[in-house]
């Protein structure tokens, strides 16, 4: 098992494994079938409050809601049987969101 972060514009590779959006909005510009996302669990996104927050610089992410709980355990479930690789569009994926959610899985 594997837990990686990427960012979704990047092309896909066959080390990916499942694909999971982490992102709450869809990336801008790209289409769905050059992204290959398998899984999009809204629960583990940031908030439309937070996300705005977060880039006004009053807030870091975290994992708060009993449904984002619930939609980390399904995505641990996923790792657990095989390469899970969280996307985002951000442009530093290493100081972001998906990066926090992927230790979280691994944890």
């Amino acid at each position: 098992m594997s837990v990686r972060v990427r960012r979704v514009y990047d092309p896909a590779e066959p080390e990916d494994g499942t694909r999971v959006l982490v992102d709450r909005l869809w990336p801008r510009g790209l289409a769905k079938d050059v992204a290959r996302v398998d899984e999009w669990p809204k629960a583990l996104t940031p908030s439309t409050e937070l996300r705005r927050s977060y880039h006004a610089g009053e807030a870091s992410y975290e994992v708060s809601s009993d449904e984002a709980s619930a939609a980390l355990d399904g995505v641990r479930e996923l790792a657990r049987e095989g390469d899970v690789t969280l996307l985002t569009a951000s442009k530093t994926p290493e100081r972001s969101h998906a990066t926090v959610l992927a230790r979280l899985i691994e944890s």
